[in-house]
């Protein structure tokens, strides 16, 4: 299956809480999107790597997104080495997206610093015909390279390159962010798991207060931020105007 669009999450719920919105516009819209977790969150705090699986599983459904797969890499733990860069690869040539998004390339988590890096790097190297690789059915692919390369915001603040416009989507992007019921606020949780930062009702209403800043800047209710180091270029100034409804 082609994806014109893949999200890779270090850890399940990284693309919830980023580029959620952005996936259902894009789904919405006609294209058909996808998401990669490099983990599987195994050294959360709260839950388990069981229920990380089945809130993803959920999550998924919730966006309607046409695939969803884990790469069960060593959470905290991975490098940006040859043998997790060819697990990347082979993923990308396998689904031969047009863009891809990923994580900060810096963030007070260190796994998303890293995750970013480890993505641009095999996504450079996927197009290199000379890298061999080969499917599930052992079939040698064939190479291939994004267009686009970009990174959504997380934690830290970064004045985004370029914002999109999610306020049609929002209500649906928290209810998947809240599929992550172990991780995020939930006031029928049991209170016998720890609480930590991201558990606090304060983390998602930041979440939502981001959303509503990046869409202060387009004029907009709610927007996600993303970072780019290629130079976006358009071909007419019709791609800058949104049409009325």
């Amino acid at each position: 299956m082609k994806l014109e669009l893949l999200a890779f999450g270090v850890h399940p719920d990284d693309i919830e809480l980023s580029c959620a919105g952005t996936l259902l516009i894009e789904k919405n819209n006609g294209k058909k999107v996808g998401i990669v977790d490099l983990t599987q969150g195994e050294l959360g705090t709260r839950g388990t790597s069981e229920s990380r699986k089945e809130e993803a599983k959920n999550s998924a459904t919730i966006l309607g997104i046409d695939v969803r797969e884990n790469l069960e890499m060593a959470d905290g733990f991975f490098k940006n080495d040859e043998e997790n860069q060819r697990k990347i690869i082979t993923v990308l040539r396998k689904y031969r997206p047009e863009i891809i998004l990923c994580n900060a390339p810096d963030d007070r988590h260190p796994d998303h610093g890293r995750s970013a890096q480890l993505v641009n790097d095999a996504a450079f190297l996927s197009g290199l015909m000379k890298i061999e690789t080969t499917d599930e059915n052992n079939q040698k692919q064939e190479a291939w390279r994004p267009k686009y390369v970009f990174n959504y915001i997380q934690d830290l603040y970064f004045k985004p390159d370029f914002v999109i416009d999610v306020s049609s989507v929002f209500d649906k992007k928290i209810e998947s962010i809240e599929a992550f019921a172990t991780q995020f606020y939930n006031a029928n949780a049991s209170n016998e798991e720890p609480q930590t930062y991201i558990s606090s009702p304060e983390f998602l209403e930041s979440i939502i207060n981001r959303a509503k800043m990046f869409g202060k800047m387009i004029g907009v209710k709610y927007a996600e931020g993303f970072l780019s180091k290629k130079m976006i270029g358009l071909k007419t100034f019709d791609a800058l105007i949104q049409k009325s409804t």
